[in-house]
């Protein structure tokens, strides 16, 4: 309308939104990148049977069954990962054993093996094997998708290779900086301020239960919103605690995850030698793996997804893919293991339980809308953290092997 001016927009200043988690926890790793899908797999007997198939090949054989990627050949010649025993000579040479096949994450809430072989992995990021252990927990920044349903960061205690299901590159960021739970991977300062806040002590753990709980995804990452009110935060961090505690089952507690109200997911019927599919019966509460059938299963744990994909469904895909014939990936177990069925009842409880929650914890993500704290954090001089703690510690008690039995130090 003629005679009315509109005011100038600005654009909104950064202490409009809540800090970002690359603030509050600076030192995050890329994902890993496996490089070849073969030193992965649900079973560690089907790992040794795949070293054994390919160190009795020679030549050309072995060469084509490796794989080879710009990052690794038979030749490459590369350290050991840190505390892992592995061989240092190059792959087109080795004769020896398998080494112990170790824990790891592929996927959000899809424990597997992994073969921990430095010539085997195109990209392991050797600061996080430097970390892993007892009492670290990874925090796993999920790669930002617009409207995506699913909870925006996850946790596990396994290594996480750190990719959403639909391949998006997240973060990954340890809880610890040291080994044995030693130096927070926080800005410095921040725990001091919290507790000045909340008017008591509060430390690492705490601090990630309270993450869990209320971090919002956007496009610049995770913001952790920080609530004024106590008993906010105090209400924020016993949800979170608990969603810890389920998503690393049991870990804190020490106790098994399992339904309210004495409900628990049984076999029904079989899971059949090779399942071809895996649907969903509503009304029945019914997971069916062909002629298959496992019930009851909450709606919670068939509709969670994480990245927008459904997690169960994904978890199914990994395991009944078919694969090259005459690959590496092409060898596995011959019908489905009955160790499958109880790592899905298990998955079936975790998925229901931290679905069941998605409502509470929506309204600690709501705080978000709430007072922001990015200036007191910067006027405390919390933020921005110093550059040395967006790098990981030095670990200078960790022998590791280099390349051709040479020990170094880092």
């Amino acid at each position: 309308m003629r005679g009315v001016t509109e005011a100038p927009r600005t654009a909104p200043r950064a202490d409009d939104e809540p800090p970002l988690l690359d603030e509050l926890m600076p030192w995050s790793v890329a994902p890993l990148r496996f490089g070849r899908g073969w030193i992965v797999a649900p079973d560690a007997r089907t790992l040794r049977a795949r070293w054994d198939r390919l160190t009795a090949a020679e030549g050309a054989e072995r060469e084509a069954l490796f794989r080879p990627s710009r990052a690794r050949t038979p030749g490459s010649s590369v350290a050991a990962l840190p505390g892992q025993r592995t061989g240092t000579v190059r792959f087109a040479r080795e004769s020896g054993p398998c080494p112990a096949p170790v824990r790891v994450a592929p996927g959000p809430f899809d424990e597997q093996w992994l073969l921990p072989d430095h010539r085997l992995i195109d990209t392991a990021r050797p600061e996080l094997w430097r970390v892993v252990g007892e009492p670290q927990l990874f925090a796993v920044e999920q790669g930002y998708v617009p409207g995506a349903a699913g909870p925006a960061l996850l946790v596990t205690a396994a290594l996480p290779e750190g990719r959403s299901p639909a391949g998006r590159p997240g973060r990954i960021r340890p809880l610890f900086r040291r080994p044995g739970g030693l130096e927070p991977n926080l800005a410095p300062g921040l725990l001091d301020f919290l507790g000045r806040r909340y008017g008591h002590g509060v430390d690492a753990r705490a601090w990630l239960a309270w993450t869990v709980a209320a971090a919002v995804p956007s496009p610049a990452g995770c913001r952790v919103p920080l609530p004024r009110d106590p008993e906010v935060w105090a209400a924020g961090v016993a949800l979170g605690r608990e969603l810890v505690d389920v998503q690393t089952r049991g870990a804190l507690s020490g106790t098994k995850p399992r339904l309210p109200g004495g409900r628990r997911p049984y076999v029904r019927s079989a899971v059949p030698a090779r399942p071809a599919e895996m649907t969903y019966e509503a009304g029945d509460e019914a997971l069916c793996l062909g002629d298959g059938r496992i019930s009851p299963v909450p709606v919670e744990a068939w509709e969670f997804r994480v990245g927008g994909v459904r997690v169960l469904e994904q978890w199914f895909a990994h395991r009944t893919a078919p694969a090259e014939p005459g690959s590496l990936e092409a060898i596995g177990p011959a019908e489905w293991p009955k160790e499958w069925t109880s790592e899905l009842l298990d998955l079936i409880t975790v998925l229901a339980l931290v679905g069941a929650r998605e409502a509470e914890r929506a309204a600690f993500t709501a705080e978000a809308a709430g007072p922001r704290a990015g200036a007191e954090l910067r006027a405390a001089g919390v933020l921005p953290p110093p550059g040395r703690a967006r790098r990981p510690a030095s670990v200078l008690d960790h022998p590791e092997e280099g390349p051709g039995g040479q020990f170094t130090l880092v």
